[in-house]
């Protein structure tokens, strides 16, 4: 029963096609006496690229499915560039409708030399074409009499015999990322145990196996393979255990355990393939949560190589991602990984993106390789550090990040809190936006990528000075949450202040200082703060100033205060 279901499938879903429906992932479900399966029909237009590849990144298998009667099509090819691009090593095309073709051997070998010729062009792994009718039966499970001509498997015996990614990972070197660290320490019981639990993606390990932690290069060896059900001798991909190590080692979740002679990979900078999730664009700049496997660092998405044109294939040159869109970019991690490429592992070579404030889901990607640049840049170990420039000056360093609408007088009253300190013989800089756009920034339009780069310089600047000893303002516009929260996340706890300088729209825009309101709303000021490009107010600032309430001068006595009662510097 179960493979006539799939024969009626298959023409079910052929027929879909024609008549345009379209839907997310559909999961159906059959088996047979060898196998239990699960087919992930996903739309292939290109709108729905996000969903096709959701359903096709488990796959071990592709059914590229044809109509005899109109050969190889557009939606074919992008079907067949994403499969590509997400390397499922099996691929079968499947020309279904061969009876309102008379079976004609002529029509199926015109459809599969076009297609081959396609597929080399991809570099995909070796094809299979199989001539069909799914209404009929024909070569779904036995062989078709009415083409005789036809010397290939049938559809199910191909699915039944072919070689499923599982089989392939055990003979892979062991990958086994930590999922839990379970401790019990139960001195009335006289139990001390800790052992590391999680799922081998890839490879085998027995007791007695010496083992390396990555990303710390720590080993060590196996001592026992605990589940369930007892201890294990040994245990293969797939298998989920928790492992005990003859020596205390530091591990969290996260981390990956390999042979200790056969390391994965370990860097944070890679090139890397995006596919883009959301409905607000990707933003080169911004900082994503980035999770592969157990593990979730910080990435930052460096401006886009190009992106793929899923209907022609062509590259084209792109500033960032919009949804279902496709392109290629390096990543920069905020911390060292233990990574595959994907094209050897999926388990260590995929991850996600995730928003940093809604903690959705906005992109899923694919490491190619690391970076060669993350192997020969190495962070310098000073012997005059932070402390002790702080020290000298009498003060703790810090950030005062000022935000606000333009006209909210963020520059008038960091300036005067500026002169303050400096009265007071503080050690300080000033860091404002139209000042820093005459040089470091000067090749930075307004555009939100470019308002996102903008803020990442100068975050890093700002922490330079940090670095200094200095207490370091910026008066920057900065108007998205997420931008500030990178900026913050850069700085240890205490040493980052945002200043929500809280102006209305209409009182920002009466004020007006440099015009900038009355060229936005005769539209020749494009991307203006307010207008026609949105401002995120602070949910959380440490410091709000009314300005409808506070003059410029109140708001700088009440900033200074702050830091006085913080303990920034002596009030003296």
């Amino acid at each position: 029963p179960g493979e006539l279901d799939f024969a009626l499938l298959l023409d079910g879903l052929s027929a879909e096609r024609e008549q345009g429906i379209t839907i997310d992932v559909a999961y159906r479900f059959f088996s047979t006496e060898r196998r239990n399966f699960i087919v992930a029909d996903t739309p292939g237009h290109e709108q729905y690229t996000r969903n096709m590849v959701t359903g096709a990144s488990t796959a071990d298998l592709s059914l590229i499915l044809i109509d005899a009667r109109k050969g190889v099509l557009t939606q074919t090819r992008r079907h067949s560039f994403l499969v590509s691009l997400l390397g499922i090593r099996h691929v079968v095309l499947v020309v279904n409708k061969m009876d309102l073709v008379g079976y004609s051997q002529k029509v199926f070998q015109g459809i599969e030399d076009d297609y081959r010729k396609f597929a080399a062009e991809l570099a995909l792994p070796a094809v299979t074409c199989i001539p069909v009718s799914a209404v009929k039966g024909d070569n779904i499970v036995e062989r078709s009499a009415a083409m005789p001509w036809y010397e290939g498997p049938t559809l199910m015996g191909l699915l039944d015999s072919v070689q499923v990614d599982e089989a392939r990972l055990r003979e892979q070197p062991l990958r086994m990322p930590i999922q839990w660290v379970n401790r019990v320490n139960d001195a009335a019981r006289a139990v001390d145990f800790r052992g590391y639990a999680g799922t081998i993606v890839a490879g085998r390990l027995a007791t007695g196996d010496a083992v390396r932690v990555q990303p710390s290069g720590r080993v060590s060896r196996i001592s026992r393979i605990v589940t369930f059900d007892g201890d294990l001798p040994e245990a293969v991909a797939g298998q989920s255990v928790t492992l005990t190590l003859e020596d205390e080692i530091d591990i969290s979740r996260g981390d990956l355990i390999v042979p200790a002679n056969q390391p994965a990979d370990v860097a944070d900078q890679f090139e890397a393939t995006v596919v883009w999730m959301d409905e607000s664009p990707l933003l080169p700049g911004r900082s994503y949560f980035l999770k592969i496997g157990t593990k979730i660092v910080t990435a930052v998405v460096a401006p886009l190589k190009y992106k793929h044109n899923v209907g022609t294939l062509q590259r084209m040159a792109a500033a960032t991602l919009e949804l279902n869109e496709i392109g290629v970019c390096n990543l920069q991690l905020d911390r060292p990984i233990a990574f595959d490429p994907y094209r050897v592992n999926r388990d260590t070579g995929g991850f996600i993106l995730i928003d940093r404030l809604t903690n959705d889901t906005v992109g899923a990607g694919m490491l190619h390789f690391s970076l060669r640049r993350a192997q020969n840049v190495h962070w310098q170990a000073l012997d005059v550090n932070k402390t002790a420039r702080s020290a000298i000056k009498g003060q703790k360093p810090c950030v005062l990040w000022y935000t606000g609408l333009s006209g909210a007088g963020k520059s008038t009253i960091a300036n005067l809190v500026d002169k303050r300190l400096h009265s007071m013989q503080r050690h300080t800089y000033l860091l404002d936006g139209d000042n820093v756009r005459h040089g470091l920034n000067r090749d930075l339009g307004f555009t939100d990528a470019d308002r996102v780069e903008n803020i990442r310089r100068i975050a890093e600047v700002a922490k330079l000075m940090v670095d200094a000893g200095l207490v370091v303002s910026t008066a920057f516009i900065s108007p998205f949450r997420a931008e500030r929260q990178t900026a913050r996340a850069l700085l240890p706890e205490g040493e980052f202040i945002e200043i929500f300088i809280d102006t209305p729209l209409g009182v920002a825009e009466q004020r007006d200082p440099k015009g900038l309101y009355k060229k936005a709303r005769r539209g020749d000021l494009k991307n203006f703060t307010g207008i026609d490009s949105p401002y995120e107010g602070p949910q959380n600032p440490e410091i709000r100033i009314d300005t409808t309430a506070h003059t410029p001068e109140q708001a700088a006595e009440i900033i200074v205060t702050y830091l006085q009662t913080r303990g920034i510097f002596d009030p003296s």
